[in-house]
């Protein structure tokens, strides 16, 4: 170390974080922050001290590594397999993503006198991390050209995923080191040392990844220039209200608080029992029909009494007729309560669940058509009826399965693929 210092090198780094870290309560982020550290103290252990220098960022940590370039691989495929074999023990499970470089850095001594690191190198890193998805590892092509010339085995590790832009407008050709679920490196035997088949998932990854970054680059320079106008337009009002006399001010406040009001009296009117308009009873429309001719309105106390006078009225003139019409009035019924259907959907009960847990991963078929992979894929809606589930791995013999599904039972299926 001391040879080294004041001197810019070229090192891999290693930088990796916890996915969503912030959002978590504080003993949430202490009980992830020392799984996170006992797991990565186990994946750099086999570097000397002197070949390594590590930075804590809070919520993750950036490892430079001054030795053999393949350091940073064996230590994020260490990482890897451990978050793995976790996996599905603790709850909630501890998700990271990981980034690795090889570029410039300088070594510096930081504010306590510690060793630190500076420079493009490490923030290249820091990029290609930002990219990854949870338990994704994601290298940069420096460090891929060098790793992948090193041996066959690990130059059939990588596949590349394509061209990303960060935040500063400066790209990046990034490769991935397998799937989150797959096995590589040290737990691969050399014949399954290939490229990943699954090519149409990495494209939609690579298009879908590209397309969010590029949506959140847009979204933050509009939301920047909306903030400094809705800033100017603050300071402008206020300007404006205290240069105003007293009744001005008052006039203002109430122009203001119309469409507050307005809101309020719609929120009010949409949450009457009957809508925003009224219902006419039902014995008051038969009474409207009987006396089209009344002219009485048939909301008011006095429109049953006109409707029988009128009708008293016609009987005396008409002379053909013996009797006078008779209003029947219909006795008012008792509504009926409906019953309140408690029965489930009839789509609910020709449906169930089947949940499944596949380890490391595999491809999930039903009755022959790909459904999902599982991890992430845990739960899966079937028709009750038999049928044929399929786990596949690329690796290992099919797994297959006929299941009888009933409505509202749920089936389990847990399969670890296993040489």
């Amino acid at each position: 170390m001391e040879e080294r210092g004041n001197k810019t090198i070229i090192c891999s780094v290693f930088f990796l974080d916890i996915v969503e870290y912030s959002k978590k309560s504080v003993s949430g982020q202490i009980s992830q922050k020392e799984r996170f550290n006992a797991f990565l103290s186990a994946a750099i252990s086999d570097v000397p001290v002197n070949d390594r220098i590590i930075l804590d960022t809070g919520d993750g940590a950036a490892i430079s590594f001054l030795g053999d370039v393949e350091d940073a691989l064996r230590a994020a495929l260490s990482m890897r397999s451990s978050l793995l074999s976790e996996e599905g023990q603790k709850e909630p499970a501890l998700l990271v993503r990981m980034g690795i470089n090889l570029g410039p850095v300088r070594l510096v001594r930081d504010i306590n006198g510690q060793p630190n690191i500076v420079g493009d190198g490490i923030n290249v890193a820091q990029r290609v991390m930002g990219f990854a998805g949870a338990g994704q590892i994601l290298v940069s092509r420096s460090y891929h050209d060098a790793a992948s010339r090193l041996s066959q085995q690990y130059a059939g590790m990588f596949s590349y995923v394509g061209s990303r832009t960060d935040k500063h407008v400066r790209e990046h050709d990034v490769y991935s080191i397998g799937q989150p679920g797959d096995l590589t490196g040290a737990q691969k035997s050399p014949e399954h040392q290939a490229p990943l088949q699954n090519k149409q998932w990495q494209e939609w990854l690579a298009k879908s990844s590209l397309l969010l970054n590029q949506l959140r680059s847009k979204s933050k320079a509009y939301w920047d220039v909306a903030g400094v106008r809705s800033s100017e337009l603050i300071v402008l009002l206020q300007a404006k209200f205290q240069q105003a006399s007293q009744p001005q001010k008052g006039l203002y406040i109430g122009v203001a608080l119309i469409p507050f009001l307005l809101l309020l009296l719609l929120i009010k009117l949409l949450n009457t029992p009957e809508g925003p308009v009224a219902k006419v009873p039902v014995a008051q429309k038969s009474l409207v029909a009987l006396s089209p001719h009344s002219g009485v309105s048939p909301t008011s106390s006095s429109a049953v009494a006109s409707v029988e006078k009128h009708a008293k009225s016609s009987s005396v003139r008409e002379k053909k007729s013996t009797r006078a019409p008779k209003i029947i009035k219909k006795k008012d019924r008792p509504a009926k309560t409906e019953k309140k259907s408690t029965a489930a959907p009839k789509h609910a009960k020709r449906q169930s669940l089947v949940l499944i847990s596949v380890k490391p991963w595999g491809e999930v078929y039903l009755d022959g058509k790909m459904v999902g992979v599982s991890p992430p894929l845990t739960k899966l809606k079937v028709s009750v009826g038999p049928h044929v589930i399929e786990l596949k791995n690329a690796n290992f013999p099919v797994y297959k399965r006929v299941v009888s599904i009933k409505a509202g039972k749920q089936i389990r299926i847990n399969h670890k693929f296993a040489n």
